[in-house]
C-alpha cells in the first residue's frame, strides 16, 4: 500500500516552527530526503505530514563574519564542495562533504539531515566535530545552542526536540597557518560507508612546535568526539615519527576505552594507529 501523509511547504522558517509546533500532527522535516526515501521503502511512515523546508532561503546560508563561519542545515553536500568559502577556509570538509555517496546523493543530501540523522558513520559530523562547531535550532518557543558534539546522544538520537527545526551552524574557522586533512576507510573507492574515518586540523608554531592540534575519528565510537588524549601528546611537541606512533596508540586506546573491545576491534585498533600516523604526517608534512 502506497504510504499516505499530508505535504506541506512553508515559506519561512517561522511558519515551518509554527507548523512543528501543532501536536494535532505527527510531523516529519524534509529537507533533502535521501534518507527518509530508504525508510519509506522499507517501514511504513510515523508521521501524517511532511514539512518540507528544503527551499528555505533562510537555511542554504554559507557565510562568513570575521573569524566565525555560518553554515545553513539545508546546504547540500554539493553546494559546500562548490564553495570558494569553504575550500578555502575548511578543506576537510569539502573533501569529506565530496566523498558521500554518489552525485545524486550530494545533490540532494544536506548537512543538517547527516547530523539530525545521527549515523555514527556520518561522513558530515567528524568535520563539525573537529571544528569545535555549535548546532542553532529554533522552534515556535525560541531558540537555543549546543555542541554539535553535545547534540548527538547515540546512533540515531540527538536532543532535537520534536517541534524544534536545525537552523544552521556555527564554527571558528582554524587559525593562520592551520592545516586540515580527512581520511576515509570505506570497503570500496566510491559510495561505500565509512568503516573508519579520521579528521585532523593541526600547526606549528616559529619554533617549529605544535601549537594547535585537533584529532577527531568517525565509525570509531558511539558519538563522534575530539580525541583529547592524543592532541594534548602532541601539543608543544616537535613533529616526529616517534610522536605521531605514540599519538596513534593513544587514539586507539581512547577508542577502546570508549567502546570496550569488540569483534570489530582486532581490525579497527591497528587501523586507527595507522590513520592517525597518517593524516599527522599529512598535515605536518615530515618524511614517514
Amino acid at each position: 500500500m502506497t504510504p499516505q501523509f499530508d505535504y506541506v511547504r512553508p515559506a519561512t522558517v517561522a511558519e515551518a516552527a509554527t507548523l512543528l509546533a501543532d501536536t494535532g500532527h505527527a510531523n516529519r522535516v524534509l529537507a533533502g530526503g535521501t534518507d527518509l526515501m530508504v525508510q519509506l521503502h522499507h517501514h511504513a511512515p510515523n508521521f501524517d505530514r511532511i514539512i518540507d523546508i528544503s527551499l528555505l532561503p533562510e537555511l542554504k546560508i554559507i557565510n562568513r563574519n570575521g573569524d566565525t563561519i555560518s553554515l545553513g542545515s539545508a546546504v547540500t553536500f554539493t553546494e559546500i564542495t562548490e564553495s570558494n568559502l569553504l575550500r578555502e577556509a575548511v578543506p576537510f570538509m569539502v573533501e569529506g562533504c565530496r566523498e558521500i555517496g554518489g552525485p545524486q546523493i550530494r545533490n540532494m543530501g544536506t548537512l543538517g539531515g547527516n547530523v539530525v540523522n545521527a549515523a555514527s558513520c556520518a561522513d558530515g559530523l567528524p568535520a563539525l566535530v573537529c571544528l569545535d562547531a555549535l548546532v542553532h535550532l529554533r522552534s515556535a518557543r525560541g531558540e537555543r545552542q549546543l555542541p554539535v558534539a553535545e547534540f548527538m546522544l547515540k546512533p540515531g538520537h540527538t536532543r532535537i526536540e520534536p517541534d524544534e527545526i536545525l537552523t544552521h551552524f556555527s564554527f571558528t574557522a582554524p587559525p593562520p597557518g592551520a592545516k586540515t586533512a580527512f581520511i576515509k576507510l570505506g570497503r570500496r573507492n566510491a559510495q561505500a560507508i565509512s568503516r573508519l574515518v579520521m579528521t585532523a586540523i593541526g600547526r606549528v608554531d616559529a619554533a617549529g612546535r605544535i601549537d594547535f592540534m585537533r584529532l577527531t575519528p568517525g565509525a570509531a565510537t558511539p558519538r563522534i568526539v575530539r580525541f583529547t588524549a592524543a592532541e594534548d601528546l602532541l601539543l608543544g611537541q616537535q613533529p616526529s615519527a616517534q610522536l605521531f606512533t605514540a599519538a596513534g596508540r593513544a587514539v586507539a586506546e581512547t577508542m577502546i576505552g570508549i567502546t570496550g573491545r569488540r569483534w570489530s576491534t582486532e581490525f579497527k585498533e591497528p587501523v586507527i594507529t595507522a590513520l592517525t600516523q597518517q593524516i599527522l604526517y599529512r598535515i605536518f608534512e615530515i618524511g614517514a
